[in-house]
């Protein structure tokens, strides 16, 4: 059998796109982790860089990052509260993604 006739596994949940989407394929997913960046960033300016997004579906996004561990959060006991949010080193494994689509946006779209 030669290359072209090469058998296609089936995507079944052990399929590594099937789960990295599980991860990264959200509406607002990858431009909360564009917007965090190499950086230490606060909700409200988060919120700021992301327009359209509503404060519930951020809120929901951002724990769920926290839960799967390509986001952490830390809060302040102060008043008003504060929380700074910063990818850790899985979530800094998806910059090269990002930029791979931010180039292709940039020469094609």
């Amino acid at each position: 059998m030669d290359k072209s006739q090469e058998i296609i596994k089936q995507s079944d949940e052990n399929c590594p796109v099937r789960r990295s989407l599980a991860l990264l394929g959200g509406k607002w997913t990858l431009l909360i982790l564009f917007q965090i960046n190499g950086r230490v960033i606060r909700y409200g300016e988060l919120k700021r860089g992301i327009p359209g997004i509503s404060e519930k579906v951020l809120i929901q996004e951002l724990n769920f990052l926290v839960k799967n561990k390509l986001v952490s959060k830390k809060s302040y006991s102060e008043i008003p509260p504060r929380v700074e949010y910063q990818l850790t080193d899985l979530g800094l494994k998806t910059m090269p993604i990002i930029d791979r689509l931010t180039s292709f946006g940039l020469e094609n779209l």
